[in-house]
């Protein structure tokens, strides 16, 4: 027996066997010179041909002028220097995860281009048009023309990876050609990786590089779990330290490119949270520094209706457990809309479970969009009722609420005065605004000055204009 279990062990590890469910106790290290001598070139042949490059042109205008676009400047001595138009490329890679040309890459690799295409491993390149994207989770979808079935990568349960576990990484890194790099998994559910509002990554230290973005991390079966996108580097390149957007993840944001969806949604909770902190968990009765602590609900939210109120921790959600916030919002997202999920939580060191259904954000009464004109402070602000449909589409809190800018024209006297979007306008001249027509009744009239109070990125400010 322990003879069969060696090659066993062997031929999975030379890519020549592969099982039909790996577990933990299936998992070995080498023991032998032989094992230590094996090659990852099978493996590497089952899975290259299906990750592509993804160059990306764009347009951009070059300011020669540093007063051009200036409407002082621009009236007054007229248009001269313009500025000048240069075309900018970019390099990324990608992975066919489906026959009929459906490719996977981060947004931040085609993002704003105005031509796109991809080459494969065999030389061969399409363009392609993007199906979806979310700067949110820096995901992209692309399909290829063509006519006769690609190559694939298997898309994995991530959830299943576990630190340790021996890795590739595909792509193209400096744009230097197809590389493949090894090492293993090194962290799980890291978050605080990107500036966007996702943070839920698989941590690698298998070389990744700028131009490896978008490309494939694959496990020990040739089966994708995770797609390259960032790296810990002071000098540019990589110092072992490498992050992934797992599978599961890629998995669900490609169900929402095949039903056609124009943009990519996350479940509304209706509820804050805050990481577990040690003095947090020793107050609770936690016997873990883990977790979401609720701060505060949405009246009639969803999580209100649940039973979720302040103080508690939802430590699980069906059973998988809940390291910080982000978290929490990677395990509702990968369940999917339109299902109800089971969170675990602790009341006061007192294990309990509520039921929570997963729906989109409600637009719980008209944005009432309206552009301010006049001589008031605000004139050129785009305002509109806040709600949570509109909170989630301008990235803000689901719980605020008021009157919010949504856009300022350049120029304008809101601009000039600075009024920003995201901006929530509290009161003018001590008088409440909770509604759109609130604030425009008030921008007509003529008081000789105003005193504005505005809420900014949590904070009260307070201003006065003459």
């Amino acid at each position: 027996m322990p003879v069969f279990k060696t090659i066993l062990s062997t031929l999975v590890i030379a890519g020549l066997m592969v099982p039909h469910a790996a577990t933990a106790q299936e998992r070995v290290v080498p023991d032998s010179q032989m094992e230590m001598q094996l090659s990852f070139a099978p493996l590497v042949r089952q899975t290259r041909t299906a990750v592509v490059n993804v160059y990306a042109e764009r347009m951009v205008q070059r300011r020669v002028n540093p007063f051009a676009g200036d409407p002082f400047f621009e009236h007054f001595f007229g248009q001269r220097m313009p500025n000048r138009t240069e075309r900018q490329s970019s390099l990324g890679s990608g992975v066919i995860v489906e026959a009929n040309g459906t490719v996977v890459t981060n947004n931040h690799v085609i993002d704003g281009a105005d031509d796109i295409k991809v080459a494969l491993a065999d030389g061969r390149e399409y363009p392609v048009k993007v199906v979806l994207k979310d700067d949110r989770l820096d995901l992209a979808v692309l399909k290829i023309d063509s006519r006769e079935p690609l190559p694939t990568l298997p898309i994995a349960n991530s959830d299943a990876t576990e630190v340790g576990d021996l890795v590739l990484a595909i792509g193209n890194p400096f744009g230097v050609g197809q590389t493949v790099t090894s090492g293993i998994v090194s962290g799980l559910a890291r978050n605080q990786v990107t500036e966007g509002d996702f943070g839920f990554f698989i941590q690698t230290d298998a070389a990744i590089n700028p131009g490896n973005s978008g490309g494939a991390l694959v496990n020990m079966r040739g089966e994708l779990i995770g797609i390259n996108t960032a790296i810990f580097s002071r000098g540019g390149g990589s110092n072992g330290v490498g992050f992934a957007i797992p599978a599961n993840l890629v998995r669900v944001f490609l169900e929402a490119a095949e039903r056609g969806d124009t943009s990519f949604e996350r479940p509304y909770i209706g509820a804050s949270f805050e990481p577990v902190t040690s003095d947090v968990a020793e107050a609770l009765g936690l016997s873990t520094v883990r977790g979401a602590l609720v701060v505060s609900t949405v009246e009639d939210g969803p999580a209100a209706k649940a039973g979720l109120r302040p103080g508690q921790v939802v430590i699980a959600v069906d059973g998988v457990p809940v390291e910080h916030p982000d978290a929490l919002g990677y395990r509702l997202t990968t369940a999917g809309l339109g299902k109800t999920v089971a969170l675990s939580i602790s009341d006061n060191g007192k294990p309990g479970e509520v039921n929570l259904a997963l729906a989109t954000a409600p637009e719980t009464r008209p944005r009432n969009l309206t552009l301010l004109d006049g001589r008031s402070p605000f004139a050129g602000a785009r305002i509109a009722n806040l709600s949570p449909r509109l909170a989630y589409e301008m990235r803000m809190a689901s719980e605020v609420t008021g009157v919010v800018v949504t856009e300022v024209v350049r120029g304008s006297p809101a601009a000039r005065l600075g009024f920003a979007p995201r901006d929530i306008v509290v009161s003018v001249n001590g008088e409440t605004v909770s509604q759109v027509e609130d604030l425009v009744a008030l921008s007509r009239s003529d008081p000789g000055f105003w005193r504005v109070e505005v809420e900014r990125d949590g904070q009260r400010i307070r201003q006065i204009f003459r």
